[in-house]
């Protein structure tokens, strides 16, 4: 079929753009991703950058509100040491989840990639935030900006009030620790209103006024009174502590004995944090991949509409083949899967089996096959998935035959490797299980969690980590991890490795063991 001759219903000639040429394409765009795709998105704003604010996204995790700490700068200079030398590039755009979503897109950018990228951030990305279970759940959007410019001038305040060695000192600790900060099986509470938070300062400035010191002064037992404890007073303490405590920040917060008022929001301000890209980190596959898919079909879209031009389309499908590049397993370049390739082939394969299914598609997705209706398989999928259960429902025996996906078994007394799963029906259940356990976080994150503490005898702090086939944490940063939870408590803390099978003891560290 000839292609529509270009004319002036080209969304843009050439590789310049200006702002009102940026406005019209996204109009045109929207409709149109809308029109193909049904997506539901957050109102957008879209800002241009240079790429050393680029660089500053990226320091400060690419948020457009953030408090000062040295980890930023020292992230900074490394990001910007490697740009300068281009031992690695800068991406095309950083969105935010917020209301409204905002899209920092690079001024060095051609028009032709402004295009990709408001089709791939503006609005693929904007849909997967605004309806993923996860992200509904788990993160605030419409009020995330509000409170990180409370954070950001409250540790200001901090800083001018009790000096930036002292504000640093407890935000590298709780820095320490947000990986353990985060709630992951109850639900966060939702973030307080532009007045909650005044009233919060004002409570927070009251309490340091008024803040007594006079409770460390009280002699402690010559013992932690252990012995003398029933079951019961014991069981009766755990559930007045709602242990076991999952989220060592929130434990740290509400009842470290040693913190100020100001120091307990510090923690706050960095789990809520921690919180807010806990969802991101379950859904890298799932997040890319829509966001690829609804740019390639968008992009297609408008080509074929006669919107963008031959030689924009080409420029638009380099950089879209740039993104999505799997380098094989045995190429200099490998480090892993490519999240944005599997995420996009598993959504090409779900149109595919929608709409041309073969016999084995039948058998393996009853539910989908030759229903036709793709649209509604992905919008079902992007709601209500995250990576681990993604692949374990989608991911097909032909997408595995085009990966060449197999399962290897590595066992510690073995000095060889053993070829577990292949490309037959059992080998198809198996290799797409182990696919989805790597994406897990629950099975690949360290289970640290507080199990025990005596507020009223020694205020020893008992930790307990799951040990899962046998890997424990690595010495030298559990130590360091120990020390500043030490630095948070005040007291002993000790942390005791458990099988996660049998329950027996694996190892125990102490912080009385640590020297410095």
């Amino acid at each position: 079929m000839p292609r529509p001759a270009p004319g002036s219903d080209l969304l843009f000639s050439g590789s310049d753009w200006n702002f009102g040429t940026l406005s019209h394409a996204y109009d045109v765009i929207e409709a149109v991703a809308k029109e193909e795709l049904r997506l539901d998105v957050y109102p957008v704003q879209m800002e241009i950058i240079s790429s050393e604010q680029m660089l500053d996204a990226y320091s400060s995790i690419g948020m457009p509100l953030m408090y000062r700490h040295w980890s930023f700068g020292k992230h900074f200079l490394h990001q910007e040491l490697l740009y300068r030398k281009a031992g690695r590039g800068l991406a095309y755009e950083v969105v935010i989840n917020s209301n409204p979503c905002i899209v920092y897109l690079m001024e060095e950018n051609t028009m032709a990639l402004q295009a990709l990228v408001t089709a791939h951030a503006a609005l693929g990305h904007n849909h997967f935030f605004k309806n993923n279970y996860l992200f509904q759940q788990w993160t605030d959007a419409g009020a995330i900006l509000g409170y990180l410019d409370f954070a950001k001038g409250f540790i200001a305040r901090c800083e001018e009030r009790h000096g930036v060695a002292a504000v640093e000192a407890i935000l590298d600790a709780a820095h320490a620790l947000m990986e353990q900060g985060v709630f992951r099986y109850r639900r966060p509470p939702r973030l307080s209103s532009d007045k909650q938070r005044e009233g919060l300062r004002e409570r927070l400035e009251y309490e340091e006024r008024s803040y007594n010191d006079l409770w460390r002064t009280i002699p402690r037992p010559a013992d932690d009174g252990k012995a003398d404890e029933s079951e019961d007073s014991i069981a009766e303490r755990k559930r007045a502590l709602n242990l076991p405590e999952e989220n060592l920040l929130y434990f740290l917060e509400k009842n470290s004995l040693i913190l100020e008022p100001w120091q307990r929001e510090l923690l706050r301000i960095v789990r809520v944090i921690a919180q807010y890209f806990y969802p991101q980190r379950q859904t890298q596959v799932m997040n890319e991949g829509c966001a690829t898919f609804v740019h390639y079909t968008v992009m297609n879209a408008l080509f074929d509409r006669g919107k963008i031009s031959e030689g924009a389309m080409l420029e638009i499908l380099r950089s879209h083949s740039n993104v999505v590049f799997q380098p094989a397993f045995d190429d200099p370049r490998f480090s892993g899967i490519n999240p944005y390739a599997l995420g996009l082939d598993m959504m090409q394969d779900i149109q595919r089996i929608a709409t041309e299914p073969t016999s084995e598609d039948r058998d393996w997705f009853p539910e989908i096959a030759g229903k036709g209706d793709w649209r509604a398989v992905l919008l079902d999928a992007w709601a209500n998935h995250r990576d681990e259960s993604f692949i374990r429902q989608y991911l097909s025996p032909a997408l595995i035959r085009k990966w060449r996906l197999f399962v290897l078994s590595d066992t510690a007394n073995d000095s060889f490797y053993s070829v577990a799963s292949i490309h037959n029906e059992r080998g198809y259940e198996h290799i797409r299980t182990a696919l989805a356990q790597r994406y897990d976080i629950g099975a690949s994150h360290s289970d640290v969690q507080v199990v025990d503490v005596d507020l009223l005898g020694q205020r020893h702090l008992r930790l307990q980590h799951k040990v899962n086939d046998g890997i424990v944490l690595e010495s030298a940063s559990c130590d360091a991890t120990l020390r500043h939870v030490h630095e948070l408590w005040g007291y002993e803390v000790s942390l005791e490795g458990i099988d996660a099978q049998t329950g027996g003891t694996v190892y125990e560290r102490s912080s009385r063991q640590l020297s410095g």
